[in-house]
């Protein structure tokens, strides 16, 4: 069987020149001309899933353990049964990284309730559908970091917490690209958001911060934001260098009316903002803090990678 699965590994190879792609499917590795799920998946059909998305740096994975917390955590609030067990995930993404032979990566992690009849009841699916993916690591241009990015902001709302729990990061992202559609109509990098009651909430896949009278602001979870796990290590980060950080309810005004402004993701990492709405953001971008706290995050990286 190894040496079946050798051979159409090294046919892969000659046939895509070197670009072979492996994906995990359920219960086993196929290449990506065979990681197909059915029509009946309701994931497909409703948005009915959950997914994580993570970064690997030189073959280790970022906050490995933080971001399956949180997969779990999704899981548990859509009732959705987790189908491979805690201890088992290490592996499969450390397998999945080298049978892709990759070092600088993304890893997606892709879990649906899985196959089954129409319709809107959970239990009409026997089991959930699993997908990891490994690709490469595409970096942002250099511009961005040098100048900063533009952001839109979308007069699509986040949506509520009482509607969908901003802790599901779930597959049903059209709220979310309702508003990147904005952005892209606007000709920026990204939209920001407000919540019902006009406060800032979050990019459609980032964490937004601002730096104003010498406190770090960011939008609390209250306001409707799913928790970024880059973002709570820059808060980290943050607070060691002595620099109050405030989480809570802020306007759209005190965010124009701001030093420096920075978004923060997993692929992003710090990525500074000179433009939101058509208003510049500060006197120089990045500011100070902004780079300050992009450097502190790369020379920090061992301390947070635990795969």
């Amino acid at each position: 069987m190894k040496g079946e699965e050798s051979m159409q590994r090294e046919n892969c190879k000659v046939q895509n020149a070197g670009e072979t792609e492996w994906i995990y499917l359920n219960d086993r590795f196929v290449p990506r001309a065979q990681a197909m799920i059915s029509v009946f998946d309701h994931g497909f059909l409703y948005g009915d899933g959950v997914f994580e998305t993570l970064r690997v740096y030189r073959g280790q994975i970022f906050q490995m353990k933080r971001h399956l917390e949180r997969l779990t955590t999704s899981c548990d609030l859509i009732g959705l049964s987790l189908p491979i067990p805690k201890s088992q995930w290490p592996a499969l993404l450390s397998e999945s990284l080298r049978r892709n032979d990759l070092s600088d990566a993304s890893l997606r992690i892709t879990i649906s309730r899985g196959e089954g009849e129409i319709g809107l009841d959970p239990s009409l699916c026997s089991r959930p559908t699993v997908v990891i993916m490994a690709k490469p690591f595409k970096p942002y241009p250099a511009d961005y970091r040098q100048n900063g990015v533009h952001l839109a902001l979308a007069s699509i709302r986040r949506n509520p917490i009482a509607a969908q729990p901003p802790e599901v990061k779930s597959l049903s992202f059209l709220n979310n690209i309702l508003a990147k559609h904005e952005a892209a109509q606007a000709g920026c990098f990204d939209a920001l958001m407000l919540n019902m009651n006009g406060l800032l909430t979050e990019c459609t896949t980032s964490n937004v911060f601002f730096v104003r009278q010498g406190q770090l602001c960011t939008p609390s979870t209250e306001c409707g934001i799913l928790r970024g796990v880059t973002r709570d290590v820059v808060i980290t980060l943050a607070k060691e260098e002595g620099l109050s950080v405030v989480e809570g309810s802020f306007s759209l005004e005190q965010l124009l009316d701001t030093e420096e402004c920075f978004l923060t993701n997993t692929g992003m990492e710090v990525m500074p903002v000179s433009q939101v709405d058509g208003h510049c953001i500060g006197g120089s971008c990045p500011g100070v803090w902004t780079v300050k706290l992009h450097q502190l995050f790369q020379a920090n990286l061992n301390r947070f990678v635990d795969g």
